[in-house]
């Protein structure tokens, strides 16, 4: 039996949302297990160190593996999926369907405190792609496929497939029409049903206790969600500093591995709830247990002191991103979901916990934690409906919904006001490299702008007369010559309609020297090599010219016109789409 597209389409989705969920079963476990074992050499073996040092040894293995098997290099973070939509034509290397789960298992199964839905949407992803070359599928085919695995995986990871298709839409698609529903949600609903078959109840992160809305706590939620937003920006900007600052550090990977992982390994003594992705922390907190993360910790002894508690949570909520940020600078592999959520979770306890304690209040704990993770996972990565729906589902209802919305919108607005684009796409965005809620300017941006520049050109010298620019009209079709200097630099233009009534005259001609009719350029009339597409067409709008002089290094190199990019957009528009 021959299938049709469509059909093909949807088995395909199968298959994919097969493959990323079985990689989040193997991840997921191999962590779960990992620290189940460092509680064993915590508690049974009385080892207190353990939850410091396995961290060390899990950075520098995730080092090893990447330096000796993965060409030295490993993309981290879920912008290389955007990227891959936006310019790579959804083209994901064939490595990334096995690379992620090896290196990021070696460094958050270990305790690195990181996540691993950045790993395995990434993983989903490369599935997808693949999967779509090797059947030469389309470019929106493969886009959508792409997307299936994305949203199998985080379907999977946390048992919720409306969170997995709602991902999927507002993160990496960003064009979707209501056709290309299907396929997503055939996906998620594979990866969540075999997420639940295989993967052991204790490693699922759901919750089942939780208290109803009462309007009258509306005014903490608001609170709690003009602080979700502040948090987000806090983290975002620090996490970038980390980044930049390790990046920056010795070209050593091994040292600046082992220097990054002592570092994390001395918060994780202090904070033991750092360690890994810290989802039992969470649980605790949402149980109103948060005396136990104090266990083994400097502060044991004061776990009745309702102050300590809150500093040590409040203190390890702040700490968080600068764990993470350690974690992934040094060398490690991971992602920023779960630290989103770990932080949220710890914000919303604390906030409710802050009230109560001053008798204000009685606020349901239980609520606020759980509240608090869509607050801080919809203003760190600009998706709302994903982090109002993820904490629906895995709390197995919908009760809480509305100040799910009301601490979600508020914190997505606070974030999206200071912070433009999300903290793990903001780099590229600021490049024109992955596409925004824009549609022109998503097509716009998916253009290989560099391919466009004309490189047949004749240039004239300065000090040449009008004798030598007449030879090259003769052998031209050209209506535009640039005149450049010794050093191959642009210093003006020649426009063939400025001068037509000079070139019939012979006396003109060779009594007219080049700079007497040349235009000299202005800086903002040059389009560098390396400028974008936005600021190439903000050019052609400033300049009201269709044809600008573009240079490499200050050296001219060519001319880009208005109407080949335009052409190129409408070819473009024809297949980038999602139908």
């Amino acid at each position: 039996m021959v299938l049709e597209p469509r059909q093909f389409l949807y088995v395909s989705s199968v298959l994919v949302g097969l493959s990323a969920s079985l990689a989040v079963i193997i991840l997921k476990s191999f962590a779960h297990n990992v620290f189940i074992f460092s509680q064993y050499l915590n508690n049974k073996l009385h080892l207190p160190y353990s939850k410091s040092t396995l961290p060390i040894i899990g950075i520098l293995l995730t080092v090893f593996v990447i330096r000796n098997f993965l060409n030295g290099n490993i993309q981290k973070g879920t912008s290389q999926i955007m990227y891959a939509v936006a310019k790579k034509r959804s083209v994901m290397p064939a490595k990334q369907m096995y690379a992620q789960i090896i290196t990021s298992s070696l460094t958050v199964g270990m305790g690195g405190s990181a996540g691993l839905e950045s790993p395995i949407t990434i993983t989903g992803a490369a599935f997808g792609s693949n999967y779509a070359l090797k059947y030469r599928l389309s470019y929106k085919d493969r886009t959508l496929l792409l997307a299936c695995g994305v949203a199998a995986g985080i379907a999977a990871a946390f048992n919720a497939p409306i969170a997995g298709v709602l991902f999927a839409i507002e993160v990496v698609l960003a064009e979707i029409s209501i056709t290309a529903f299907t396929p997503l949600i055939i996906s998620a609903a594979t990866g969540s049903i075999l997420s639940m078959i295989l993967m052991n109840e204790d490693i699922l992160f759901s919750f089942k206790t939780i208290q109803h809305f009462d309007s009258k706590n509306i005014v903490f939620y608001i609170f709690l969600g003009i602080l979700s937003g502040l948090v987000s920006i806090f983290y975002a900007r620090n996490f970038r500093k980390i980044e930049h600052y390790f990046s920056k550090r010795s070209k050593n990977s091994y040292r600046k591995a082992l220097f990054g992982a002592c570092i994390l390994a001395g918060l994780i003594f202090i904070f033991p709830s750092l360690f890994g992705e810290g989802y039992e922390g969470i649980k605790l907190l949402a149980a109103n247990q948060p005396e136990k993360l104090l266990e083994n910790t400097l502060v044991a002894k004061f776990e009745n002191n309702k102050w300590i508690i809150f500093g040590f949570i409040t203190l390890t909520l702040l700490f968080k991103v600068f764990a993470t940020g350690i974690t992934l600078g040094a060398g490690g592999n991971g992602g920023n979901f779960a630290p989103s959520l770990f932080v949220g979770s710890y914000l919303g306890f604390s906030t409710a916990y802050f009230f109560n304690m001053l008798k204000i209040t009685n606020l349901p704990i239980s609520n606020f934690t759980l509240v608090g993770m869509s607050g801080v996972l919809s203003g760190l990565f600009h998706s709302p409906l994903t982090a109002i729906f993820l904490i629906a589902e895995i709390t197995g209802g919908y009760s809480l919904m509305v100040p799910l919305m009301l601490v979600s919108s508020i914190s997505f607005a606070i974030s999206k006001h200071f912070e433009p684009y999300s903290f793990d796409i903001k780099n590229l965005a600021d490049k024109g490299e992955v596409f925004t809620d824009d549609k022109d300017k998503n097509i716009l941006q998916s253009i290989d702008v560099k391919k466009l520049i004309n490189n047949n050109f004749n240039p004239v010298t300065q000090s040449k007369t009008l004798e030598a620019l007449i030879e090259k009209i003769a052998a031209s079709d050209d209506v535009i010559f640039p005149v450049l200097n010794d050093d191959k630099k642009l210093i003006g233009l020649i426009y063939l309609d400025d001068i037509r009534p000079i070139i019939f005259s012979a006396f003109k001609v060779k009594y007219t020297s080049i700079t007497e009719v040349m235009q000299p350029v202005k800086q903002k009339d040059i389009v560098d090599f390396e400028d974008n597409i936005e600021t190439i067409m903000n050019k052609f709008e400033t300049t009201q010219q269709i044809i600008l002089p573009v240079v490499q290094d200050k050296v001219f190199i060519g001319f880009i016109s208005k109407s080949d990019i335009l052409e190129k957009y409408r070819e473009q528009l024809k297949e980038l789409v999602i139908e």
